[in-house]
């Protein structure tokens, strides 16, 4: 420090008159004002006698080291400069670290070193086996890295030992210096920046820079950059830019260091100043995605004219496992998520978002460090030789182009939002206003015409129009229950009905109460007395007569639907059944018999082959039963022509007998009054009535049980029940076509009789 004393000095002839005002401001800024430099020059060395002294003290420090070593290694790769980086190799060689999906491979390695320990202990040759396995083992890694899926990808750019970006500037550049500080107070450790040359072109590099053990992860912070390191890049993007300096940026980062400082330091808005900048540089931009890039992040010193990607690096919005704890509530969903955000180097070439894919070697980049760097630079040189050709102009809406074409988008078409998990259920009303029956009616003639053409033209009823009819026709009934209940002015009974309704049912109770049950029954009851008293019955029944015929069609075609699926079910059997080796040998062998013996009937055939055709027949008959019962369908024998003409003829004549019955005085009298027993009674009979009407079915049950109990009827129906025993029993003995199951008296076959009419 130096210390200076003086009394006031002051001047005065030709010195004060050749003052000047700079000289009296730069005389202020050394602590003596008023006095001019020259002046105090001359006095000092003109003067005798001095009137103040100035001392010093120099404080002891070490010799300032030069930046460069005294005696540089001249033969380190990168040259002199090198020296200057503190990015040196490791002192100790990094772990092996096997991922999940690699363990198979491991098992093949341990027996090769296995099998190699036990050569070089004996002294036996084991070459062969050495060499089978190892082929085994290449063959292995080829198999599983050529068919990897997304989130195997995404572990093989997380891995510990993959190549960092400074590993690759190293590898790829002749020279690179690196540079520090975003000239405000800071430099991020977790984004390098240099200039470097390839080939003797210069070039600007940035990336992000991951640390390749655990101290220096923490040094470098996870590869997870603070504002300070995105306005670093920012300073250096500039610089290249003001001196033409290609940009080259190296991605790999799972995104911007989110801790409450940063933010508080302006996280989001220097990522946004970066991406705003980098499209208006005038110098070409490369990136290249060396690991994984995660969000916004990675884009901060993405936003290049070519975008590059590792064979096994990601870019993702958000990571895999973040995604999965957002949509399926849980991190172990993330293969899946993996999947769905299409992340890999192959999907997003596909997607035109990475403009190409740079190979690694089998086992991931850091099976094979330096020959990925070689790749990565030839892809640099190729995609740099395809850029420099073009102007500023072309090049800046090259860059704009890129990002434009992204994605898509359509307009004019309304499209309906999809309704989300978490989305409020739109809220509809309870009844649809109604509408008139005109129209209505005019919608079910459509309808109809719609399906008859569909039936006469496929033979189908199409069933989408037909359930959307259903679902309107009931919507419209409700409606128009409703409206009669309030015109009734049972509309408060039916809510005061509906809502104790609703506390049994929250409640544990299984059975309604039986007040509850009689309330109902009354309102009910009342509402159907009333009912064609509403000035809405008659569109009321118009619908309800409606719904019934489109009910009915629905039905029909629901039954014709199971039929067809049920036909269809059972051709593709029979078809299994005849393709079948076993029966297509026998039935071709038997078919070259019969051709050999030259004989054109059946009739003249030997009975030894007749013989066969029968076994033959028996067998597929049995084959055929086995699949219509595995379809639950029952197998009856088919009837002669007579014997079926006989049974029809039979029930005709019960029929004629029946009627005549009917038609007597006594009986139809009997039937005449059980109706008007029955009317009167209604729905609720007392006792006496449901009496005499248990009298009167009686009697005619009796009455009808006498009539068929006619000796003549009686003899017909055992002479045709032998008749046909015996036309079966010549079937099965004829030719098998019959199964067993069903012969002799319980043939399946039988008289279309009522079961109410006995033969005592």
């Amino acid at each position: 420090m130096a210390s200076t004393s003086h009394p006031p000095v002051a001047f005065s002839g030709s010195l004060a008159s050749k003052t000047s005002a700079s000289d009296l401001l730069r005389s202020s800024r050394n602590g003596v004002c008023g006095v001019p430099l020259k002046a105090l020059g001359r006095a000092r060395l003109g003067s005798k006698k001095r009137d103040f002294t100035i001392s010093a003290k120099v404080r002891k420090v070490k010799k300032h080291e030069y930046p460069w070593p005294e005696d540089p290694d001249l033969n380190v790769k990168g040259g002199v400069l090198s020296h200057l980086s503190p990015f040196k190799p490791l002192k100790e060689r990094q772990k092996p670290v096997t991922l999940d999906f690699e363990k198979p491979l491991m098992d093949l390695q341990k027996k090769i070193i296995d099998v190699q320990k036990m050569a070089n202990e004996t002294g036996l040759d084991f070459s062969d086996q050495i060499i089978s396995l190892e082929n085994k083992y290449q063959q292995a890694l080829k198999d599983l890295y050529t068919h990897l899926t997304p989130i195997q990808r995404v572990n093989i750019a997380r891995h510990p030992n993959r190549p960092t970006f400074l590993d690759h500037i190293f590898n790829i550049t002749e020279k690179f210096v690196e540079l520090h500080g975003d000239r405000a107070g800071y430099d991020d450790p977790a984004i390098v920046t240099g200039i470097g040359t390839i080939n003797g072109r210069s070039y600007m590099f940035m990336g992000h820079q991951k640390g390749r053990n655990t101290k220096e992860n923490i040094q470098r912070n996870f590869g997870m950059p603070t504002p300070h390191g995105y306005r670093k890049a920012l300073r250096m993007m500039y610089y290249a830019d003001h001196h033409g300096f290609p940009i080259i940026t190296f991605i790999d980062t799972p995104g911007a260091y989110a801790d409450l400082k940063s933010e508080e330091l302006g996280q989001g808005e220097a990522i946004a100043h970066n991406l705003r900048t980098m499209f208006g540089l005038k110098v070409p931009i490369i990136s290249i995605v060396m690991g994984e890039g995660g969000s916004g992040g990675a884009l901060a010193i993405g936003c290049a004219n070519k975008l590059l990607m590792l064979e096994n690096a990601v870019f993702y919005v958000a990571s895999p496992e973040a995604c999965a704890a957002i949509l399926w509530k849980t991190a172990k969903a993330s293969p899946k998520a993996a999947e769905k955000l299409k992340i890999t180097a192959q999907e997003l070439s596909r997607l035109q978002i990475a403009d190409g894919s740079i190979p690694e070697p089998l086992g991931g980049a850091h099976a094979d460090p330096y020959w990925t760097s070689q790749q990565i630079k030839i892809a640099i040189e190729e995609s740099m030789d395809e850029l420099t050709k073009m102007d500023t102009q072309e090049l800046l809406r090259h860059r704009m182009l890129k990002f434009r074409k992204l994605g898509g988008f359509q307009e004019g078409v309304p499209i309906d939002p999809k309704r989300k998990v978490n989305m409020k259920k739109k809220e509809e009303p309870l009844l649809p206003p109604g509408i008139p029956d005109v129209e209505l009616l005019d919608e079910v003639e459509k309808l109809k015409q719609e399906i008859q053409k569909a039936k006469e033209s496929t033979g189908k009823i199409p069933d989408t129009g037909l359930n959307e009819m259903i679902e309107k026709l009931r919507r419209e009934i409700d409606f128009e229950f409703s409206e009669a209940a309030k015109a009734l002015g049972l509309e408060e009974k039916l809510v005061m009905a509906r809502e104790e309704f609703a506390k049994t049912r929250n409640s544990n109770d299984q059975a309604m109460h039986p007040v509850l049950k009689e309330k109902l029954d009354q309102i009910k009851d009342e509402f159907n007395r009333n009912i064609s008293a509403a000035p809405n019955h008659a569109s009321l029944t118009n619908k309800l007569e409606m719904l019934q015929e489109m009910s009915k069609a629905q039905k029909l075609s629901e039954k014709n639907s199971k039929v067809n699926k049920l036909k269809e079910e059972i051709n593709k059997r029979l078809k299994e059944v005849m393709n079948r080796p076993d029966l297509k040998e026998k039935m071709d062998a038997l078919k070259a018999e019969i051709k050999s013996t030259g004989v054109s009937r059946v009739m003249d055939l030997d009975q030894g082959i007749k013989e066969k055709l029968v076994q033959l027949k028996d067998e597929m008959d049995t084959e055929f039963s086995g699949v219509f019962e595995s379809l639950g369908l029952n197998v009856n024998p088919a009837l002669l022509p007579d014997a079926k003409r006989r049974i029809d003829e039979f029930n005709n004549e019960i029929t004629t007998v029946m009627e005549d019955l009917v038609n007597s005085t006594d009986l139809k009298n009997k039937i005449e009054l059980l109706k008007m027993e029955v009317a009167k009674a209604g729905k609720t009979a007392d006792a006496e009535s449901k009496a005499k009407i248990q009298a009167l079915e009686q009697q005619i049950k009796q009455s009808l049980a006498q009539a068929m109990s006619f000796p003549e009827l009686k003899q017909k129906h055992e002479k045709l029940k032998e008749e046909v025993v015996e036309t079966v029993e010549s079937l099965e003995g004829s030719n098998g076509s019959l199964l067993a199951d069903n012969g002799g008296a319980n043939s399946g076959v039988g008289v279309n009789v009522d079961a109410n009419r006995s033969f005592a």
